[in-house]
């Protein structure tokens, strides 16, 4: 599947922890995955970012299943794990939330006669996607629509992600996360294992977005008792969904555009006012054109991939915030019509959409070869 570079993956543990995701999501569908998992995709309010959804469940295991599924399903601009941690520091309180700089799959060692000896094996953020993190920390607009009293800070830190749930400071575990893992903030139970399916899925950004709902040090049940796991959960959950607008705008994927014309040589001969708006064989990633009947059409990946462009014009000035609206409500019903059982034909809106991007080169150029490309279908 093409990438979507308008769509981001975003990954819970808990229940809890996917309702605050989802309470700030709108326009939601069902996704139905072939093997079972159930995602679902929408668009994060007042935005055009759109994001799939997902439970995962705990432990790095099968949130490492669940992020590659995702990965193949979706290709999106990036992968998010967002959800609760315990803290390990006082300076970080209740209701913080921390972005993983670096991840520590904290497990691996190894047993000899002397004692058990770490193998760390560690991942650090993409430096683009810590780069906006850092942006949105510092702009502060996420904290905005947070609760009344509720001002959360923005910690920056090695996360330690395990098996198991720690809930002791002077513990076995406890004092061999200090000892080997000495500079983590946060431990949890899933980052790890998603890390790695970004991994090996050529560096694909992942970020994992943790609200710190315990201290790790025996106060959990009272802390839980104090609902701090669904304040801690919204918190990340505002922080994250942040996120993911930017980097869907300016993220390490959002909005690349890889072209490839074919060998086929084409003459194009205008003359008086007539214009040639596209010439080329394939552009991949978002449209086919050619009558070949082994070069489909991929309308859907077309029109995904005219949000970040659309985004970015508005961004740039290219747009005023009216023209956008209305191009972003065209947008919106060619992608209805093409989602229709059967298929619908979307070159009215499509048509509609061009007339209000007309001065904007690179969206009307796009533009003019995904309807040709509607015609042939129609």
């Amino acid at each position: 599947m093409p990438m979507e570079s308008g769509l981001v993956v975003i990954l819970t543990a808990l229940d809890l922890e996917y309702e605050a995701v989802r309470d700030r999501l709108t326009e939601l569908r069902l996704h139905r995955h072939a093997a079972g998992t159930r995602f679902e995709v929408g668009r994060i309010r007042e935005s055009q970012c759109r994001v799939a959804l997902a439970l995962a469940g705990k432990g790095n295991h099968p949130a490492a299943v669940l992020a590659e599924r995702a990965m193949a399903e979706f290709s999106p601009a990036a992968v998010l794990f967002v959800g609760v941690a315990g803290g390990l520091r006082p300076k970080i309180q209740l209701g913080d939330v921390v972005v993983a700089s670096k991840i520590y799959a904290y497990h691996g060692g190894t047993s000899e006669d002397d004692g058990l000896k770490a193998r760390p094996k560690a991942w650090e953020i993409p430096h683009e996607a810590d780069q906006i993190a850092h942006h949105v920390d510092r702009a502060g607009a996420w904290r905005e629509d947070l609760p009344p009293g509720a001002i959360p800070k923005v910690y920056f830190g090695p996360i330690a992600a395990g098996e198991v749930v720690q809930d002791s400071a002077i513990s076995d575990q406890a004092r061999w996360i200090r000892q080997h893992y000495n500079d983590a903030v946060a431990i949890e139970m899933e980052a790890a294992g998603v890390a790695q399916a970004g991994h090996l899925n050529r560096a694909l950004p992942v970020v994992v977005v943790r609200g710190i709902s315990d201290r790790a040090d025996g106060s959990k049940k009272a802390t839980d008792g104090e609902n701090w796991q669904p304040r801690a959960a919204r918190h990340a959950a505002a922080f994250a969904t942040a996120l993911a607008k930017e980097l869907t705008l300016d993220g390490p994927r959002g909005g690349s555009v890889a072209t490839d014309v074919t060998s086929t040589v084409y003459q194009n001969i205008a003359a008086g006012n007539a214009n040639v708006a596209v010439q080329a064989g394939r552009i991949h990633g978002d449209v086919t054109l050619g009558t070949s009947p082994d070069q489909p059409v991929d309308l859907a990946a077309g029109l995904a991939g005219l949000w970040p462009r659309l985004d970015r014009a508005r961004r740039n000035g290219q747009l005023d915030a009216e023209t956008h609206a209305a191009a972003a409500v065209e947008l919106d019903a060619a992608t209805d019509r093409l989602g229709q059982h059967p298929a619908g034909s979307p070159l009215v809106a499509l048509k509609r959409l061009r007339g209000l991007v007309v001065d904007v080169p690179d969206l009307e150029a796009r533009l003019t070869a995904i309807i040709a490309a509607a015609k042939g279908l129609s």
